[in-house]
């Protein structure tokens, strides 16, 4: 059963030109931590802060655990949701101890209890030993975790987070990805993350929601998202790909493109006259005997590959984009080098 519905939510901010959310719907399950990824202008903020209610939808409901919170005739105010919320900049006051920061959304509750509510939020997230610090004593990676507990000591029904790691360093980055998850799973914490950064977006959810211009491409498993995306938005924006345009074999189990015949990883339900092929970098492999044959005309160190652009049949198709390779980066490869590939059906998806 859905913890968390939205039904046909829709948010325009003018009677002129496109909503910035429309007639968006979806459904979380308690427990569950799921992504809004896409990019500036997509609509997830604005969907984001509609569940907090910092904004009235123009049309549609929202429920959280059975009970309506925005409807056409009522919409419940923030403080009465149920919600905790972890701001961009972590949105500390600088002039409390960390304890009175993560105490402060406890006013109803009677000393003792907060006292104890704060110590366990804080061992949660690590940083019982911190309390009476202040903010400007902390490392971006602490104070965020510091704005997590805030949200996690009043006991919310769900957490919202507003581009939780976009403050961090790559390398903090990585870390505060497994932390801030971590914790969410040992409070078994519903969570909704606006991110838009696609490692990011992979790292935590169990499930990512990609939107584009207020409408929702395609929801999703991390994996079964980039292995199988749903049209060229998503195949472009969840990581680097080379989109081909073929007609499909009499056998529904190839499509014949301009560089050759490219193998699907499963015979395709129906005939489709003109489609388009989604095909992952690294699932293009050097190999001296390989089917595909092309000159390489640019090389780019990435550090734990490298990426190769590689021009296929120039002479039939001067128009066609180079096919992008990740080749190891022990393997020496120059600008101008034939090289030789093979494609592994299992990257390869048929996207509309």
């Amino acid at each position: 059963m859905s913890f968390i519905q939205l039904d046909n939510i829709t948010k325009s901010f003018s009677t002129a030109g496109r909503p910035a959310v429309d007639g968006l719907s979806l459904k979380i399950k308690e427990g569950e931590i799921v992504s809004l990824l896409g990019p500036s202008g997509c609509g997830k903020t604005t969907t984001l802060r509609m569940i907090a209610g910092f904004e009235n939808p123009t049309s549609g409901t929202i429920r959280i655990d059975g009970a309506s919170i925005v409807s056409e005739s009522n919409a419940l105010p923030p403080e009465k949701r149920g919600i905790g919320m972890v701001f961009q900049d972590y949105a500390l006051f600088p002039h409390m101890t960390i304890a009175k920061n993560v105490m402060f959304g406890l006013n109803k509750w009677k000393s003792r209890e907060k006292k104890q509510r704060v110590k366990e939020v804080l061992e949660l997230v690590g940083l019982e030993e911190y309390a009476d610090r202040f903010p400007s004593q902390l490392s971006g990676g602490q104070q965020q975790r510091v704005a997590l507990a805030r949200a996690l000591a009043p006991k919310p029904h769900v957490v919202l987070m507003d581009e939780p790691f976009s403050n961090l360093d790559a390398g903090l980055r990585e870390k505060m990805r497994f932390d801030v998850t971590n914790i969410l799973r040992r409070a078994n914490t519903t969570a909704i993350i606006v991110t838009h950064d696609q490692k990011d977006a992979f790292a935590v959810s169990d499930r990512v929601v990609v939107m584009n211009e207020g409408v929702i491409q395609q929801i999703a498993a991390p994996k079964e998202m980039y292995r199988c995306p749903k049209n060229c938005f998503v195949a472009q924006f969840v990581g680097k790909t080379n989109l081909l345009t073929g007609r499909m074999d009499q056998d529904l189990k190839s499509i014949h493109t301009h560089i050759g015949r490219v193998a699907l990883p499963e015979e395709s339900k129906e005939q489709l006259e003109k489609v388009t092929l989604s095909i992952r970098p690294e699932g293009c492999m050097l190999s001296e005997q390989g089917a595909y044959c092309g000159r390489v005309d640019r090389v780019t160190y990435g550090g734990e590959y490298q990426e190769l652009h590689v021009r296929l049949h120039q002479e039939q198709d001067l128009t066609a984009a180079p096919m992008m390779i990740y080749a190891p980066v022990e393997q020496d490869v120059e600008v101008g080098t034939l090289v030789s590939f093979d494609i592994k059906p299992e990257l390869v998806a048929l996207v509309e």
